[in-house]
């Protein structure tokens, strides 16, 4: 019966391969978009690492360029810590800390170190003490930084969980040095681990993290570029007017910039997800013109068959042998052309083109294709096929 179906399906080669080739196509397309829309729903189920609820940042301005990675001056350092203490001094504010980079911001500070050997990359930011009260961090070993560690004769670090995994296994990284420094830099040591932060938001997947202290006074501070307050819930917007006369006080010539961290989250969700729903919009619309296609197609191949199918009938075959002759011959098709798709897909993982894709999002996005595709198919065989069995063996007299 198969070798039949194969034979059948080879005798009409032309119109057979457009139709291969359409499901192809549309079998790659689907792939990407569910996959995609996948791989952010399996990151949204992880812990996210830190709180943004009423969290607001406050985007500095000094008037010069690079920030905390070289811009300022020790005398704009001590203008910074000022603000902090008059922004703590708010009945409104639990705590405030100063960052270079704000959780949910594309972009921002990273690169690859060198560790035993090793390329680790990893995202990078600078903080001041209270950053972990402000975020809601949580400490799994160690201890967070304090105002004493400017004073150490080392550079106190703190790593999340993955980084901690990924550079000293499952040995406690506490009070180990971290890689091995540059000429004229101090060497760096671990003095806590916080859990896995995601600071790219939670459509995006796990990552190392180093947390570097920033201290505030000394002959090579410097200010940073972001300021971040929790304040208590239901806080009115109120607020935000006398957070930011109470700075311009302290700093006239600066320039600050209120907003929620909620926003920030809600423009990154954007960014990530607006690419998915047209992705998903044009995959529909090319669906449903496989669909009709398909219809068309097998419409148009059924009015050529009328002949050969009158004959069968007439040699006894049953409507539903005619009917599930149909269907199989179509499903031969689709699934020539999903192998086609899958052998192109299984190059993804083979390749090792995208690291961040995990084995199960991968084969979850290339089952749902693969059904999706038999799906449409099927469906849109049915109702040619119907029409099919019923044709009486005295229509092939016509076309005589």
């Amino acid at each position: 019966m198969t070798r039949h179906l194969f034979k059948l399906v080879w005798n009409r080669k032309r119109s057979n391969a457009l139709m291969i080739l359409e499901i192809c196509v549309s079998f790659l397309v689907v792939f990407l978009v569910a996959t995609l829309g996948l791989f952010f729903l399996d990151n949204y189920r992880h812990p996210l690492g830190f709180e943004w609820k009423n969290v607001w940042n406050v985007r500095v301005g000094t008037g010069q360029h690079g920030g905390g990675s070289g811009g300022g001056s020790p005398e704009q350092a001590a203008i910074f810590a000022r603000l902090l203490q008059e922004i703590r001094s708010f009945g409104a504010v639990e705590a405030a800390a100063g960052t270079e980079v704000i959780p949910f911001e594309q972009g921002g500070m990273g690169g690859n170190w060198k560790i035993d050997g090793r390329d680790v990359q990893m995202g990078i930011d600078e903080v001041t003490p209270g950053f972990a009260d402000v975020m809601g961090l949580q400490m799994v070993a160690g201890r967070w930084f304090q105002q004493a560690d400017s004073g150490l004769a080392w550079e106190p670090i703190v790593i999340d969980r993955d980084l901690a995994r990924t550079v000293y296994g499952s040995a406690d990284p506490i009070g180990r040095p971290f890689g091995k420094p540059e000429p004229k830099e101090r060497q760096r040591r671990v003095i806590g681990v916080v859990s896995d932060f995601r600071k790219s938001g939670e459509l995006m997947p796990n990552d190392n993290f180093m947390f570097l202290f920033k201290g505030l006074a000394g002959p090579e501070a410097r200010p940073l570029h972001n300021l971040l307050v929790r304040v208590r819930p239901g806080t009115p917007a109120e607020f935000e007017e006398a957070l930011v006369k109470r700075m311009q006080a302290v700093a006239p010539a600066w320039s600050f910039e209120v907003q929620p961290l909620r926003q920030v989250r809600a423009t990154s969700s954007r960014f990530f997800l607006t690419p998915l729903i047209v992705a998903g919009m044009l995959a529909f619309f090319l669906l449903l013109m496989v669909g009709l296609g398909l219809i068309g197609v097998l419409w148009q191949n059924l009015l050529q068959r009328t002949r050969e199918i009158g004959l069968r009938r007439a040699a006894g075959a049953s409507r539903a042998a005619v009917h599930r002759q149909l269907l199989l011959e179509q499903i031969v098709v689709t699934s020539l052309g999903v192998l086609l798709g899958a052998l192109l897909v299984v190059q993804i993982p083979v390749l090792d083109l995208i690291g961040v894709l995990s084995n199960r999002v991968f084969a979850s996005g290339l089952l749902f294709a693969i059904v999706t595709m038999y799906l449409i198919s099927i469906l849109c065989t049915l109702y040619p096929s119907t029409l099919a069995a019923r044709v009486q063996p005295a229509e092939a007299l016509r076309y005589e």
